[in-house]
């Protein structure tokens, strides 16, 4: 195998790392936003990590010298994919937490890929191909069967939270199945800045509100040092790989690797919480990744471009 060879596998492999990374990046926040939340209200929490993560890609961006778009046209459609992708996404989903069941909230959350390939193969920007819909359906099995549906419990009190859910995960789904020409064509870093920052001018703003009992000075060190890994490495960091990744493979890819969060937290849980490998979890595990491995091949003309802007 010559240096060519090796080279351009790393470089097919490199989104797919990337979307792992991204879970695993995601799926420490469950834990970390807990302990913050006891301190800081939900949508002041929204606030704090959607200002840092704009923050953080603007001061990247001014040093790069990648600050403005090239194409004025293009600040519109990252303004409307900052409300599906950010805006929409992050009130959605505390607000739906807050109002039903965390088992409802992992179960519903479950219909991401679904709503993206089926938005994608609708809107023109992916084909509806046979493989694809055996592989996410796969993964949707292994996940609920990891999940476990019977642990959620739907109910006429928890009907406006599980409605919330399903509605962020439909907006998710239209933003990463709509946002890959433009980010392709601005580049991640860029188009991820401008996507929190036409958040920010939202999100901001409400979360200022939501702060407006708190008394700041009695925060702890350790509360705003989450804060900040929540702003840059919960959101920022996932945030742009995914970007980056979805300039290079489809929507439904990217989208099918919401199903390892599952596998994530419960290895997470083995690690640091003593919990045992089972049959159950390693059936979930077998199906989910062939669920994901058929749902990411690509015809040998679809390969990623190396050259693509960041």
């Amino acid at each position: 195998m010559n240096a060519v060879t090796i080279e351009r596998e790393e470089r097919d492999i490199a989104p797919y790392a990337a979307l792992v990374a991204v879970q695993v990046f995601f799926g420490s926040l469950p834990v970390i936003g807990k302990v913050v939340l006891k301190v800081i209200p939900a949508l002041g929490l929204v606030g704090f990590r959607i200002a840092i993560t704009a923050i953080v890609f603007a001061i990247v961006q001014s040093v790069r010298g990648r600050f403005w778009l090239r194409d004025n046209r293009d600040y519109w459609r990252l303004a409307v994919l900052s409300l599906f992708g950010v805006t929409f996404n992050q009130l959605l989903f505390i607000s739906g937490l807050s109002l039903t069941k965390a088992a409802n909230t992992s179960l519903l959350a479950s219909t991401i890929p679904i709503f993206t390939i089926l938005i994608a193969s609708a809107l023109g920007f992916e084909k509806l191909r046979a493989i694809k819909v055996i592989g996410i359906s796969l993964a949707l099995l292994g996940a609920l069967f990891l999940i476990d549906p019977r642990n959620a419990s739907f109910s006429s009190q928890t009907t406006i939270g599980d409605l919330l859910i399903v509605i962020n995960s439909f907006s998710y789904g239209i933003y990463v199945a709509t946002s890959k020409e433009v980010i392709t064509r601005n580049g991640a870093f860029r188009s991820m800045m401008w996507v929190f920052i036409f958040a920010a001018v939202i999100c901001v703003p409400i979360g200022g509100f939501a702060m407006r009992d708190v008394d700041l000075q009695t925060i702890s060190s350790n509360i705003w040092f989450l804060m900040l890994y929540i702003g840059i490495g919960a959101t920022a960091a996932p945030y742009l790989l995914n970007a980056w990744a979805l300039a290079r493979v489809d929507p439904s890819t990217v989208a099918i690797f919401v199903y390892l969060q599952p596998l994530i937290g419960f290895l997470l849980a083995v690690v640091f919480l003593g919990e045992a490998i089972d049959t159950k979890f390693a059936l979930a595990a077998i199906l989910i990744f062939i669920g994901v491995f058929l749902t990411s091949r690509q015809p040998q003309f679809m390969k990623p471009d190396p050259e693509l802007s960041v």
